[in-house]
């Protein structure tokens, strides 16, 4: 057995889980609350799991924060988006003691200025951080880092005929990183939504009704007893 009771987090965890935070607006809705208000509630759930995930003994957890969709929506909503990524990375100095290692994934070079040297303050002041790695990715698309990872190799001159899959994972964002053994869906939606979309080949997945800013520990905890009880054979059988 890999656990004893239920209420106990199994021997076996994921080394990398990746979240799709999703169900702030509904959040918002249900309270009779403008959106802004859903994603301030996304925003301390965020910072509750990262801590949690770094607590006990998660490698690596990547997080969807803003899709290169994303601009589609209100501007009052993506201005406030913005506003709370700011104000994170300002007070991320204040998690140094926290030992967790910060890396931002997609492109950032539609990003202010100001969060650009923002994004790399952070990255830096954490780069000695030997407990969680938290990469947040951020104008990010799935497709999107695959068309960008193919056009760096066309760049450097590489020979796309005999291009390999080991080649084409080095020039994606997640490069040096394992894959995500467990990727977990919050708020009762079914899909990817051009996340990790590479990566994810041989993921487990994990869905939930609860909207993102109720998400707790208690759903990571049933999250990886589930994976645990899982068989992964990657195609092969055992």
């Amino acid at each position: 057995m890999l656990f004893k009771k239920r209420n106990k987090l199994p021997e076996i965890l994921p080394d990398h889980i990746a979240i799709i935070m999703d169900g702030n607006g509904r959040w918002a809705k249900k309270r009779g609350l403008p959106r802004t208000a859903g994603h301030s509630a996304g925003a301390k759930t965020f910072q509750n799991i990262a801590r949690y995930c770094n607590k006990i003994g998660i490698k690596y957890l990547t997080v969807y924060a803003f899709s290169t969709e994303n601009w589609k929506r209100p501007k009052d909503e993506v201005d406030a988006i913005m506003k709370l990524l700011h104000d994170y990375l300002v007070d991320s100095v204040n998690f140094k003691d926290e030992n967790i290692k910060v890396k931002f994934l997609g492109d950032l070079t539609r990003l202010s200025d100001e969060l650009n040297v923002l994004i790399a303050d952070a990255e830096n002041n954490s780069k000695d951080a030997t407990g969680l790695n938290l990469n947040i990715a951020l104008n990010y698309g799935g497709r999107d880092e695959i068309v960008n990872a193919v056009k760096k190799l066309a760049a450097s001159g590489a020979d796309l005929t005999a291009l390999t899959e080991q080649e084409l994972s080095d020039n994606l964002y997640t490069s040096g990183m394992p894959d995500p053994d467990l990727i977990i869906r919050p708020s009762g939606e079914y899909r990817l939504s051009n996340y990790l979309i590479w990566q994810s080949a041989y993921a487990e997945y994990w869905f939930t009704d609860t909207l993102w800013p109720d998400f707790s520990e208690k759903d990571i905890n049933e999250a990886v007893i589930s994976f645990a009880s899982r068989d992964r054979r990657y195609g092969g059988t055992k």
